[in-house]
């Protein structure tokens, strides 16, 4: 969901500070899991939107172009088809990340997700297979 690996444990502490702040406010019947995971989610796309501007306003201040991304790897063939596939992931939106996320990084069932994602089973179905195929195609044109 942060689109990188490091500062995520700083979004679920941003997350479990925010819970435990309003946690009066815990629907009983929803599960606290949903819950909590439905406020990382919501934490981690603020943090991600407030590094693009922030990113983008160190570029601007700096007047260059931002240096690409080196992950030195023992394995290159793993280290590549990582990449593509975070790559592609990066490059779906929001929402679809989201799905995929919650589904299949986090393992939740399709019940789970629709409640963190206020929505009906169906439908996180419907966005699953969707944002899936949507990942499938991006990852062949890449490869490609």
């Amino acid at each position: 969901m942060c689109g990188r690996a490091t500062g995520a444990d700083d979004v679920v502490q941003d997350a479990v500070e925010r819970v435990w702040r309003s946690i009066a406010a815990l629907d009983p019947d929803l599960g606290f899991r949903s819950w909590f995971l439905r406020a990382v989610a919501n934490t981690a796309r603020n943090e991600r939107r407030s590094r693009s501007r922030r990113a983008a306003l160190t570029l601007r201040a700096a007047g260059r172009r931002e240096p690409a991304p080196t992950d030195p790897s023992d394995d290159a063939i793993r280290d590549h088809e990582r990449r593509l596939v975070v790559d592609a992931l990066n490059a779906l939106a929001r929402d679809d990340r989201l799905v995929i996320a919650l589904r299949h990084i986090e393992q939740l069932s399709e019940a789970e997700v629709a409640v963190v994602l206020g929505c009906p089973v169906g439908t996180v179905k419907s966005r699953t297979s969707r944002a899936l195929q949507r990942l499938r195609d991006r990852i062949g044109a890449d490869d490609a």
